[in-house]
């Protein structure tokens, strides 16, 4: 086999740009005593360049049957994690096509060296999906990079009295004799790693509040209610604040999955975030999380970043979310914040790059910190008004599409008529770390 394309230096063996998906339709079985899934996707797409040979991302599950445009391709292979489809006729630029794909088998994480685990998990009793930044080929054959953002359907059936969750809105949940089958879809553009299936005996809980409908899928028992009541009693608040902050909420709904089961990080995916029920304790260091994924709904989700080496754009917002959340809820301001972040950052080593930190610091803690600090910066040189406005802009201008760090540059000269050239390469593209400005 000749050697297959990399869309992404920092996902080696994912993605190809010769083409795009423009839907993804996903229909799946899943049997959770087995631990069996099976499916069929039907992918719409278009042809980035003249191509004869299409690659999808599918690791670790069989492929029983290939078809582009309903007909099977002259040839095609899977290994190493990678469907390779040679095509009979050529596919000209800008040409649309559909391939569809079934397969089955046994999912499990995927373990990249840089990155640990990533993809479909098993808990005690459901499953989870993380998908960031290499785990969505565990569960469907996808074009997996960043760049690449398409509207979903997904439909998966399952055992009765476990609920599932996935992205975007629940249209439809209908019995089919033992199991039942639950329909979601997703309109609005979505990053392959952001997909997520979260199958749990959950019960889901509405916010009674005014706005986007907030749901909470949470355990069955008391007191995981008395503990999600009080760890996430505040989120309406927080949308509401970020809306006003940022722009509108950029999705129809927004859901809180907490597991049975504990979790090392919560999970960010879109429409929903999952937390697992050691996160329930009420606690600033917890609350703060609620907020930070919360904040990935705008950052992260709605606008993505193009190239993983630019991944400050959606933690170090995030981050500073959280610094935003902390002023308006009362805790400590932006202000105290970043002052207590930046004496912990000047502690540590000064090697990395925060505009282009390698995929062995893309999650290194300092990308979180010095990218609030990065705007905590440029709001301090902006001042409140022309801040705010600038994220409100970068989000309504970018919202469904990708983005880079040269991209925020130029709209930050461009809203302002000023050139923070020199502060931006201060924070993003030198080693050492900058003194925090004096408020």
């Amino acid at each position: 086999m000749t050697s297959l394309p990399t869309a992404d230096a920092y996902l080696p063996g994912h993605g190809d740009l010769a083409w795009s998906a423009t839907h993804y339709d996903l229909d799946l079985s899943y049997d959770l005593e087995s631990n069996r899934l099976a499916g069929t996707a039907a992918i719409t797409a278009v042809a980035d360049t003249d191509t004869d040979r299409v690659v999808l991302d599918l690791a670790y599950l069989q492929v029983a049957k290939v078809t582009v445009d309903g007909r099977a391709p002259a040839k095609w292979v899977h290994r190493d994690h990678r469907l390779v489809l040679t095509l009979k006729r050529a596919l000209r630029s800008g040409q649309s096509f559909t391939i569809q794909v079934r397969y089955a088998g046994r999912p499990r994480q995927i373990v990249l060296a840089h990155h640990g685990d990533a993809g479909w998990e098993e808990l005690t009793d459901g499953v989870i999906v993380a998908g960031q930044p290499h785990g969505a080929p565990s569960w469907f054959p996808c074009n997996d990079r960043p760049s690449d953002k398409a509207p979903y359907s997904i439909r998966v059936s399952t055992a009765q009295n476990y609920a599932v969750v996935s992205n975007g809105t629940l249209v439809s949940r209908r019995q089919r004799g033992s199991g039942e089958t639950w329909h979601y879809e997703q309109d609005e553009p979505m990053a392959t790693y952001l997909a997520t299936v979260q199958i749990g005996r959950y019960r889901l809980v509405p916010d009674a509040g005014d706005g986007v409908p907030i749901y909470g899928a949470i355990p069955e028992d008391e007191e995981a209610s008395a503990d999600y009541a009080r760890s996430f009693d505040r989120q309406r608040e927080m949308l509401d604040y970020f809306s006003e902050a940022f722009g509108p909420y950029p999705f129809p709904r927004y859901t809180a999955v907490v597991t049975d089961d504990d979790l090392e990080i919560p999970l960010e995916s879109q429409s929903l975030s999952t937390f697992g029920r050691n996160f329930l304790t009420g606690e600033w260091s917890e609350v703060r999380l609620v907020a930070h994924e919360l904040a990935h709904q705008w950052f992260g989700n709605a606008v993505t970043l193009r190239e993983w080496k630019d991944i400050w754009l959606h933690e170090g917002f995030a981050c500073y979310a959280e610094w935003l959340w902390s002023e308006a809820g009362g805790y400590d301001t932006c202000d105290v914040q970043a002052r207590r972040h930046h004496e912990r950052l000047a502690d540590l080593p000064q090697d990395l790059l925060l505009a282009d930190p390698g995929p062995e610091h893309m999650f290194d803690d300092r990308v979180y910190k010095r990218g609030a600090l990065t705007l905590h910066a440029v709001r301090g040189e902006l001042g409140d008004e022309a801040f705010f406005d600038l994220l409100r802009t970068w989000v309504a201008r970018h919202d469904g599409g990708t983005v880079t760090t040269a991209d925020f540059e130029e709209l930050t000269t461009e809203l302002t008529g000023r050139d923070l050239t020199p502060l931006f390469d201060a924070w993003l593209r030198e080693l050492s770390l900058p003194e925090l400005p004096v408020p």
